[in-house]
């Protein structure tokens, strides 16, 4: 079985192709928000890269947030006009369980954490279980200083993933025990999600492209505009 991944919650863009083999080939991004642009020409990279027919493709699998609005939508419409047009089944995971993912040999608890603008962050908490990692928390959004109250009221160690752990180092890293991940992880990767995607897909555990349901967490920015406007 091949899986294509598409990756767009975040500043980067991204995808990758694998299977039982591991990933083949993969293609990021994080040079402006250009991901109309960049995914599809991203995608026929990678099916080059890795000597891959795009009708060879049996499932698509996308990131399905929470992250940006506009990224959200181009990667899950893209994913689902190319599982449409192959008529293979799509598998969706969350963003936030793709940062969490890469560091799945820690013995720290993990905090993913996610740029969410407006000086807002999307965080989820997890720990490592054998073979992978286990989300302990659902997917939250807040300020800054609400996670970091979480943080100090968490015992034991905790390493920070994700473009928001970075943004707001400052804030969240303020007690002893909270490392931050680093650079190398600040964004959901196109090639952690083809192999979750994976392990899902040898459970059968699918759905149709209609089926994909975004995780936005709160409303789009410009509905927010709009009803910041109508109030003035």
């Amino acid at each position: 079985m091949l899986i294509l991944g598409l990756e767009s919650a975040t500043a980067q863009v991204g995808c990758a192709i694998g299977g039982h083999e591991g990933v083949l080939a993969s293609s990021h991004s994080a040079r402006g928000k250009r991901h109309a642009e960049n995914l599809i020409p991203a995608v026929e990279f990678v099916c080059h890269q890795a000597r891959i027919e795009l009708s060879e493709i049996s499932c698509v699998a996308v990131d399905n947030g929470p992250g940006l609005f506009t990224g959200l939508r181009v990667g899950v419409a893209s994913g689902k006009a190319i599982a449409q047009a192959l008529r293979v089944p799509m598998i969706a995971v969350s963003s936030l369980d793709l940062l969490a993912f890469p560091l799945r040999f820690t013995d720290r608890r993990i905090a993913a954490v996610i740029d969410a603008r407006r000086s807002e962050v999307f965080w989820a908490f997890y720990r490592q279980v054998p073979g992978g990692i286990q989300r302990l928390s659902e997917p939250t959004i807040g300020t800054p200083d609400e996670l970091a109250a979480e943080l100090l009221a968490q015992p034991g160690e905790t390493i920070l993933a994700g473009d928001g752990a970075i943004r707001y180092a400052e804030e969240l890293s303020a007690r002893p025990g909270i490392e931050l991940a680093g650079g190398d992880h600040a964004y959901p990767s196109a090639r952690s999600l083809v192999q979750l995607a994976h392990a899902k897909a040898l459970r059968e555990d699918w759905i149709r492209p209609q089926e994909v349901q975004l995780l936005y967490l709160r409303r789009p920015d410009a509905e927010i505009n709009w009803s910041m406007r109508e109030g003035a």
